[in-house]
């Protein structure tokens, strides 16, 4: 196997790229989307951003990557202030984003078109890394031809063909089937601990507690509201990552109360469970003051899971214990915490510890007729989702009935970043629709009242 050149020499351990005390404001009210933060990435480290969605995880990569500027803190480059992009950084992101009239060469080598590499250095490099990450014959295929994992292999190959010193993934693996994710994700592994790639140190974004287990010497948990690391975990040793055992099953745990239990102290409960690595910036983590958000953030949950799910309890004696959940639904770790964030949130549901439970009015939800089952969803959405609740007004007090979404956006985006305002919309328009709340005319961009609910919606708005 090629193995690329290595970077230039570094004092092991050193840090090579920090944040802190950083935060990131958004919109006309300047609401805060980060808080305090304070981040440190050393030489031969692979770390590990973990939390919910909508908690700033991409933003503060995007930061460190100097797509975007902090509203406040420090940006540190080999100690010294960044100033603009960080030539040192590939990020590797969860689309792969590539150009389908490319060969798989020709994307790889896009990587090195702005090094000013002849076009014999670049070809050489890109096959280097094409040979690195598992991809030689595949140098003349066409993106249409690559099934999911081979496109990410692309992905990672023209961000490895650069020779970073420090590697960026944001959900590299989300986008891809179960099987496909584990296999990449242990190749990826190998290439690190082996030191075949030029990298230094990598950082990672995913809301995959396996994922994170699997692959980071440190976790950092992420809250939310604003975004800011609760506590931040020891990886385990490479020889336990992969294997099931008592040390792994522990640290699973461990994350799982931590992200289920928002409000807790997660930085008492896991010195109780297991080490913590204190700050290396600022000793234990400071506490953050949470500015209210103007709406709450929507778990990533279709409406079709949702329901499934509460299907699902019902016929389980209305309970559920979360491994075996996992185990039983054949779940990631992430998508079972989003769907028990949705149905705790809509009051159909509750956690305690690691145990869900189906609150009366879930077991009812679980239990009638289709036209029933929307009714008692467009009551608890009403009286539970505060952004439900104010396009449901907006749309009563417009003449025609009608706002454009276009307006919610915009409105969206004083409490997140556009790519996750953007999913609290998509997100928000499938579960009024399914409520029969209003209507959605994508090509017009128009959310439209539904008339035959017209009435006891404005009362229920009010009220509520």
């Amino acid at each position: 196997m090629a193995t690329l050149a290595p970077a230039s020499p570094i004092v092991p351990g050193s840090v090579l790229l920090a944040a802190h005390n950083v935060r990131k404001v958004y919109g006309h009210d300047r609401t805060p989307v980060l808080e305090n933060v304070t981040v440190e990435l050393r030489d031969g480290e692979f770390i590990a951003l973990l939390g919910p969605s909508g908690s700033g995880k991409s933003t503060l990569l995007r930061i460190l990557a100097g797509l975007m500027d902090a509203s406040a803190g420090d940006v540190l480059v080999h100690g010294e202030p960044r100033r603009g992009l960080n030539p040192d950084i590939a990020i590797v992101f969860q689309s792969f984003a590539l150009f389908p009239w490319l060969t798989v060469l020709q994307n790889v080598e896009l990587g090195l078109l702005a090094t000013g590499a002849s076009d014999d250095e670049r070809r050489r490099r890109a096959l280097k890394a094409i040979d690195l990450i598992g991809l030689d014959g595949y140098e003349e295929a066409f993106p249409k031809e690559l099934s999911g994992g081979m496109k990410q292999r692309v992905g990672f190959a023209r961000a490895l063909v650069v020779e970073p010193e420090v590697l960026f993934m944001d959900e590299p693996f989300s986008a891809l089937d179960v099987l496909t994710g584990e296999n990449l994700r242990g190749e990826l592994q190998d290439l690190w601990s082996e030191h075949t790639i030029p990298t230094r140190a990598v950082l990672m974004v995913t809301h995959n507690i396996d994922e994170a287990v699997s692959l980071a010497d440190r976790i950092l948990v992420f809250g939310a509201n604003p975004g800011h690391v609760r506590v931040e975990l020891s990886g385990l040793p490479l020889a336990e990552r992969r294997k099931k055992g008592p040390a792994r099953a522990q640290l699973v745990d461990t994350i799982y109360h931590i992200m289920t239990n928002p409000t807790e102290d997660a930085i008492a409960f896991a010195e109780q469970r297991v080490a913590r690595v204190p700050s290396r910036a600022t000793g234990a983590a400071a506490p953050v003051e949470r500015a209210p958000r103007r709406y709450q953030t929507l778990p990533d949950v279709g409406i079709d899971d949702l329901t499934g799910f509460v299907q699902y309890l019902s016929g389980t004696g209305g309970r559920g214990n979360l491994h075996e959940l996992s185990r039983d639904l054949q779940m990631r770790a992430d998508d079972l915490l989003a769907l028990v964030e949705a149905t705790d949130l809509l009051g159909l549901a509750d956690m305690q510890e690691r145990q869900v439970f189906l609150t009366p009015i879930g077991q009812r939800f679980a239990e009638v007729e289709l036209d029933e089952e929307k009714a008692i969803f467009r009551t608890v959405a009403i009286e539970h989702i505060s952004l439900l609740r104010h396009i449901v007004r907006e749309l009563e007090d417009a003449p025609t009935h009608t706002i454009e979404a276009e307006g919610v956006l915009d409105d969206l985006e004083h409490s997140f970043s556009g790519a996750e305002a953007r999913r609290q919309f998509e997100t928000v328009v499938d579960w009024g629709r399914y409520a029969e709340l209003f209507t959605y005319d994508d090509a017009a961009g128009e959310l439209r009242l539904d008339e035959e609910h017209r009435m006891d919606l404005r009362t229920k708005a009010q009220d509520a």
